[in-house]
């Protein structure tokens, strides 16, 4: 009998998804079609493509009230707020697939007399993205759509918590015609997408997961020599200036921090505040913490779902308390939301005032509604603290000094710096992080780098 997977709800901890997994015969057969398919594929030309996923994308979207409702059922995110995860999967798509038809032209390098001479930006073949249930749609098309419009096939493993939405961006792709085998999904084990990756049978992986997980995977290709794309952990971290709009920084941060159950890979999980604002800006935040609505992530008026699994909840739980024995404040009042008992998912928010460095909650992922809010004296201070991480995705300066935001974004150890925002991804920009926060790039004209490989053409044409 063939191994299933379940996705376990976090709203009621009930089986909402159950699949079969693929077994070793339907893996080689689903290789061999994407094979088959790109040869194919990557003869129609750029702009052809684009029609065809600009379609997929158009279905995509025609569906969002039940992907919204897919997703809350998935991994607990309120419904109010899923709807956002198919407008950033479209902002994405359409920008990556509108900047190919250049970005993917041959680069020449001028004339020379005699001579024909270009560069060809050549598909790599089949490429095997893996993607995680926290924002299921947003980190997987960054790899998705992009791969398909150079020229590869693609096979995306989800994960076992939200197997749904691999399925859906097949619908998408069969409603919008693209050939078959170009594009397949494979529910997976781990080990089964380990061994996948060991086998070579892939000629790119694009992987978003843990830091545990992404050694894996990165010893698994080393064996072939395989390209490998690394979005991994986060502890990002937000400096509020003494002359920050602090009622701004406040909303913003918090949300940095909180949406989503702050199980975000960009999420805010670190604060540092100049002491000459450190006892307003707390103020503020408190006030729009206390804001949110703890509940079930189906019902519209809920703005804080339930973490994905009980025992990740246990884990933040676990953090805070530590704080807070040894000496962290907690200004949060669990009393105000309906929270579950140990075990649960639902988790209340927690801002822990008078942090350090010593505990884990500023040092170790937490990946859930718990923020550690530091006092600092000067900007070298918190570049200090910034970057006494073994992570680097993002992180924020909060001012009104621009000058003074480039000097200290200049310091940082990050792949992205923000100056007044946080927790988004323009998709005009390089996605990447450093440290354990990964290795490679997608989105931007950047991105495409890594889905093609340069092959030069060098013509005499006069002998």
């Amino acid at each position: 009998m063939a191994e299933r997977l379940q996705c376990i709800s976090p709203v009621d901890g009930s089986v909402y998804v159950e699949r079969p997994l693929a077994d070793a015969a339907q893996v080689e057969t689903a290789l061999a079609a994407a094979r088959r398919a790109q040869d194919a594929w990557r003869q129609i030309a750029v702009e052809e493509r684009a029609v065809l996923l600009s379609r997929a994308v158009d279905a995509f979207v025609d569906q969002r009230s039940v992907i919204a409702e897919e997703i809350a059922w998935q991994m607990g995110r309120p419904v109010g707020q899923a709807g956002g995860e198919v407008s950033g999967f479209e902002e994405r798509a359409r920008y990556m697939i509108e900047i190919a038809p250049e970005v993917l032209a041959d680069v020449r390098p001028g004339a020379k007399q005699g001579f024909t001479r270009f560069v060809q930006r050549s598909p790599l073949g089949v490429v095997f993205v893996v993607a995680p249930w926290n924002y299921p749609y947003l980190t997987a098309v960054n790899a998705v759509v992009p791969a398909l419009m150079a020229g590869n096939a693609v096979v995306l493993k989800h994960s076992a918590q939200t197997p749904l939405c691999a399925e859906r961006f097949s619908e998408a792709f069969v409603a919008a015609g693209l050939p078959e085998g170009v594009f397949q999904y494979l529910h997976l084990g781990h080990a089964a997408a380990i061994g996948l990756i060991e086998s070579g049978a892939v000629d790119f992986v694009s992987f978003t997961g843990s830091v545990e997980a992404g050694h894996k995977v990165q010893h698994a290709a080393a064996r072939h020599f395989l390209g490998v794309g690394l979005e991994l952990g986060g502890k990002d971290p937000a400096y509020v200036r003494a002359d920050a709009d602090i009622e701004h920084a406040a909303v913003n941060v918090m949300d940095g921090a909180f949406f989503n159950a702050g199980q975000s890979c960009c999420g805010i999980e670190r604060v540092y505040v100049h002491a000459d604002v450190y006892d307003r800006f707390l103020e503020a935040a408190v006030a729009e913490v206390e804001k949110l609505k703890l509940g079930d992530p189906t019902q519209p008026g809920t703005t804080l779902g339930p973490m994905v699994r009980g025992a990740a909840a246990d884990f933040v739980r676990e953090q805070s308390a530590e704080a807070v024995a040894a000496g962290a404040r907690a200004l949060v009042a669990p009393q105000q939301f309906e929270t579950g008992k140990p075990g649960s998912p639902y988790l209340a928010p927690q801002i822990l005032a008078d942090v350090s460095h010593g505990m884990r909650v500023m040092t170790e992922e937490s990946f859930g509604p718990v923020v550690g809010v530091m006092k600092v004296s000067s900007d070298a201070e918190a570049i200090t603290l910034m970057n006494d991480s073994a992570f680097g995705l993002t992180a924020s300066v909060w001012t009104r000094d621009e000058e003074a935001a480039l000097a200290i974004g200049e310091r940082v150890q990050t792949g992205t710096f923000f100056m007044n925002r946080c927790d988004y991804l323009d998709p005009a920009l390089a996605w990447t992080g450093v440290k354990d926060s990964g290795r490679g790039c997608s989105l931007s004209r950047i991105g495409y780098e890594q889905l093609t490989r340069p092959k030069s053409f060098h013509l005499r044409t006069a002998i």
